[in-house]
This record gives C-alpha cells, structure tokens and sequence, in this order.
C-alpha cells in the first residue's frame, strides 16, 4: 500500500543491513574464531598425540601470525582483485581448516597456519571495510559492533566444540574435520551476501602521507604491546588448563569462557562510551588483562586461569576497538593509513609473543617466564596511553 510506502523502506533498510551485519559477523567467526583460533583448544590434543610440542607449537604459532600480518598489510594496500582477496580468505580459512585433518607433522602444520593466517588477514580487514563503510551509508553504524563481535563468539563456539570433542574422545584429525565443516556450513549460508565486483573498490591514488606526532607513536607502540601481551594466553590457555587439571572436565571451559568474555567485553565497552576518554579506557583495558595474564599463574587452583580467561579475553576484542577510535579521534582524516599501521603493529606483537615461548620453553621448560613479560608489556602498553596529548 502506497500510504506504508515509508516504513516499508525503512523495513527493507534494515533487513539490509542486518543481512550485511550478519555476513560480515559469521565472516569473523569463520576466519578468526574458527580459522586461526581452533588451533588453541588444538594444541593439548596434538601434543598428547605426538604431533607438536610445546616448544613447537609455539613457533607454528607463530607462524601463523606471519601469515595474518602478510594478508592484513596485502589486503589494505591491494587496489585490484579486491573482492577475490575476500573470497579467498573467507572459503580459504574454512578449507585449510580442513585440510589440517589430513597433516600430523610440526612443518605441514607450519605451513598450513601460515596460509590460514594470510587467509584470515584479508578476511579480517576487507570484511571490516565493506561492512563498516555500508553500515554507515545505510544509517546503522552501531551494527558494526555486532561485527566485530565476531571472532569472540567464534572461540567461544570453537571452545564449546572441543568440550564435545573431548567428551567423545576424538582424535586432533577428527577435531580438525568437525571444525572444517562447520566452517564450510557457515560460509555457504552467507557466501550469496558477500560483496560483488567492485563493491570493495580502492582509489589508484595514494593516502596523504599521516604525520606521527608523539601520541599517535605511543599509540602505535601501545597497540603492538597488546597484540605481544594477550597472544601467549591467548595461545596456550587450554595447554595450561590441561596440563594443570588434566582430570577435570572444568578445564575444558577455560577457551570458552575466553571467547565469550570477549563478546561480553564488547557489550561493557558499548553500555561505558560515555565514561572517561577512550584512551583512559584503553589503558585500564589493558591493565586489567595485565593483571588477567599474571593471575593465570600466580592465582592457585582453577581461579587463575578463570580470572584470565575472563581479564584476557574481556580487553581481547576491547582493546582492538578502543585503539581504533582513539586513531580516528588524533587523526579523522588519515583512518585509513593509520588503521593500516596499527594493525601492522599488533600483527608484530603477535609474530613474537609466541616466538617468544618458543624461546622459553626450550630454555626452561616452562611457559611462565613469557607470561611475565608479556604481563609487563600489557602494564607499559597501558601506560603509553593513559596520558591524552
């Protein structure tokens, strides 16, 4: 009826919009939930089957992250072949995740997290753009919060399935294919919303050179701090609970609850905006992860690694956010470039936090002594920013 004309356009604005919401959310899941974080609640059972060791799953880790900082820095530079480089990345990330069910060695698994990572890059960065920039155009950028909710909920489902796996006592090749194809479910029901050509076109010329003045270094340095101090609980957390409580089934949840605290996370973060400057906020955020990544192993009993699950992984996708928006805040006019630099940044810290348990393990058997430098990364990381200008 012509009379309903109005509503009927706003209905169909934001049945569009929460079509493109969800794509860009089940996105994340695939690629960074599923695709480059499965590997965690992996990693106890491929040690227990011989395929890595601590020492080695760090440096595979590691290499993962390579990967990701490799597609992330591709995917913000790249001007043709855009919308492919999506689509590589959100069907690569589901097939290679797949693919992992087939290999039983450190190396094939180096090589395969490696392409995941670059996979997940372009996913993360590309889905980002498209779906931030049509939110906006269609009048409902808050939606990007349920976006970038993505790759929490997507460990928490991860950690939820490897209860399940535990339960029925599946080898780490049957884990891989239980994630492989629930990845693959979750790309087919999305992949006809997935933008077309040209929908991700770039301009030929080149960003405005950005000019780094001192808060926007200690910004810099401050995100790379993050991305070294939350990937070593990030990586090893079910490891830890396993090998602490390797009889209680409550250790199973410690990734889980990671991941949804990540989500819940985002949620405080959204209901907090008006409290205190994003940069004070940034800096309590990683303080209290700080805190998270000591209590893992200072605090006895099942307590610590609860209490770092929750710290770690509430500032997780936090701290990814509120580091952005301070950018925008110093810099509106350059969000681009300086997004593109910060994730460089954090992609750095990422490659050496694992890198730098590798090295711990092999000279003392043990993951602490990492944990401790990466608490007192996330310390000064928060410091960095604490002060606005």
């Amino acid at each position: 009826m012509l009379h309903h004309a109005d509503n009927g356009i706003v209905t169909f604005e934001v049945s569009v919009a929460a079509r493109i919401a969800l794509t860009g959310f089940l996105v994340l899941v695939v690629a960074m939930g599923i695709g480059r974080f499965a590997f965690t609640p992996q990693v106890p059972l491929m040690i227990s089957e011989g395929q890595l060791t601590l020492t080695s799953a760090g440096l595979v880790a590691a290499i993962n992250y390579l990967g990701y900082l490799v597609g992330a820095w591709d995917a913000m530079r790249a001007h043709r072949r855009v919308e492919l480089r999506l689509l590589a990345g959100v069907w690569g990330a589901a097939i290679l995740t797949l693919l992992s069910s087939t290999v039983d060695s450190a190396l094939w698994h180096a090589v395969i997290r490696f392409l995941i990572g670059w996979a997940s890059g372009w996913a993360m960065v590309l889905i980002a753009a498209w779906s931030n920039e049509k939110l906006a155009h269609l009048g409902k950028p808050g939606l990007s919060a349920a976006v970038f909710a993505g790759p929490g909920a997507g460990i928490f489902l991860s950690g939820l399935l490897a209860v399940g796996i535990h339960s029925l006592d599946l080898t780490a090749s049957e884990a891989w294919l239980v994630y492989g194809i629930l990845a693959l479910v979750f790309v087919l029901l999305i992949a006809r919303n997935l933008p077309r050509k040209g929908e991700l076109h770039r301009p030929e010329t080149a960003p405005q050179p950005l000019v780094l003045n001192a808060p926007l270094k200690r910004l810099v340095w401050s995100y790379s701090l993050a991305g070294f101090g939350y990937i070593l609980p990030a990586t090893f957390l079910s490891q830890m609970a396993a090998a602490r409580f390797p009889a209680s089934v409550f250790a199973q949840f410690a990734w889980p609850i990671f991941g949804g605290a990540a989500v819940v996370g985002i949620a405080i973060g959204i209901a907090t905006r008006h409290l205190l400057h994003s940069n004070q906020r940034l800096a309590l955020v990683l303080w209290l992860q700080a805190v998270g990544v000591f209590a893992s192993d200072l605090v006895p009993g099942m307590t610590g690694l609860v209490l770092g699950a929750v710290l770690v992984g509430g500032g997780f996708l936090c701290a990814v956010q509120l580091s952005l928006q301070y950018g925008r805040e110093m810099a509106p006019e350059h969000t681009r470039y300086l997004a593109g630099l910060l994730t460089t940044g954090y992609a750095v810290g990422q490659l050496i936090g694992p890198a730098l348990s590798a090295l711990s393990t092999a000279l003392t058997h043990q993951l602490e002594p990492a944990l401790y430098v990466a608490g007192v990364a996330l310390i000064i990381g928060g410091a960095l920013v604490w002060k606005r200008y």
